[in-house]
């Protein structure tokens, strides 16, 4: 044989081999609710890429950015029942029918990066064993920047704000907005600059990422640091279909998962006092709770953990005492 033969020889099983992969690879789609630009949304599409290079190409990612795909509210019923094989969302959206998954929306139990990650490794296994009998296995979490509230008008305390419609993106933001008088609205992301330039919504809280996204600076004056909670957003995969992979690529995609974490969280940390920045630079005004709104929110956060409590029983003391006990 010619070392011309054999090199050609060598080719075509080179591209045989790749054709065979192409064509035995998985293509999963991945929906997200959040801009192309946000920073987990960014992190899906290194996720996908990581994935794709360690499982050498047998499962093929594409995020899809926005709600494009699923609404933000649609997401976790479309993994749960196969429409989707992967998808993220933030976890403490599901804590209605789930009121464990509001582990992190307990308001002032943990107010910095470091004490988000103490209180997830308390709270991991037992989140992940009920998130299991919703068919759904977790393959990595990312926290927001702490949250914090937009307003369009100066804020010392909640007679200032009674009756302000209020955007509501779970059970927890709803009780706070109850409880400081204001009016609820169930708002998406994909939804927030309309509702606030139409008047649907008037203030919300949030992380400044979420801010900066929708260019809130456009609607509100004002941004009020508290640091309520650190909200996760998770990745997760539909049970049967991660059973039904094989070790090695479960042992992939895992490896894959973990390192996006890590960049993630780094990231958000990065960000935070960013995002701040912007804010100023674009007119708003960017400051710490007064003493008195302070005061309120931190008795509100201790009876929503109370009522959190009293909902998840067990499983809920088990989580805060592990996070105490650290």
């Amino acid at each position: 044989m010619t070392a011309l033969t054999k090199l050609k020889t060598a080719a075509a099983i080179v591209a045989t081999t790749i054709a065979g992969t192409a064509a035995s690879a998985e293509k999963w789609d991945m929906p997200m609710a959040y801009a192309a630009t946000n920073f987990h949304s960014e992190h899906g599409v290194m996720f996908a890429d990581k994935v794709r290079e360690y499982t050498g190409g047998a499962i093929d990612i594409t995020p899809h950015h926005g709600g494009s795909l699923f609404g933000g509210a649609e997401i976790k019923r479309a993994v749960q029942t196969g429409q989707a094989p992967i998808g993220e969302r933030f976890m403490s959206a599901h804590a209605n029918e789930e009121p464990i998954l509001g582990w992190d929306n307990l308001p002032f139990v943990a107010t910095s990066y470091a004490d988000n990650d103490k209180l997830w490794a308390a709270a991991k296994d037992i989140v992940n064993e009920r998130l299991s009998h919703h068919n759904l296995v977790t393959l990595y979490t990312c926290p927001w920047p702490g949250q914090g509230f937009y307003f369009n008008q100066k804020v010392n305390s909640s007679a200032d704000i009674q009756g302000v419609k209020f955007r509501a993106y779970n059970s927890a933001t709803a009780q706070i907005a109850e409880k400081l008088g204001m009016i609820p609205v169930t708002i998406e992301a994909a939804e927030i600059a309309q509702a606030f330039a139409t008047g649907v919504a008037a203030s919300m809280i949030s992380s400044g990422s979420t801010g900066y996204d929708r260019k809130l600076w456009e609607h509100v004056s004002d941004y009020y640091k508290v640091n309520a909670w650190f909200p996760r957003n998770y990745v997760f995969v539909n049970k049967g279909i991660w059973d039904g992979l094989d070790a090695d690529t479960q042992a992939a995609m895992q490896k894959a998962a973990d390192e996006t974490a890590v960049s993630c969280a780094a990231k958000s940390a990065e960000l935070a006092s960013w995002y701040f920045e912007q804010f100023v630079e674009n007119g708003m005004a960017v400051q710490e709770a007064g003493p008195d709104f302070r005061a309120e929110l931190e008795q509100i956060g201790a009876e929503m953990t109370a009522e959190w409590l009293a909902d998840v029983g067990e499983d809920g003391q088990a989580i805060l005492d592990a996070y105490n006990a650290n």
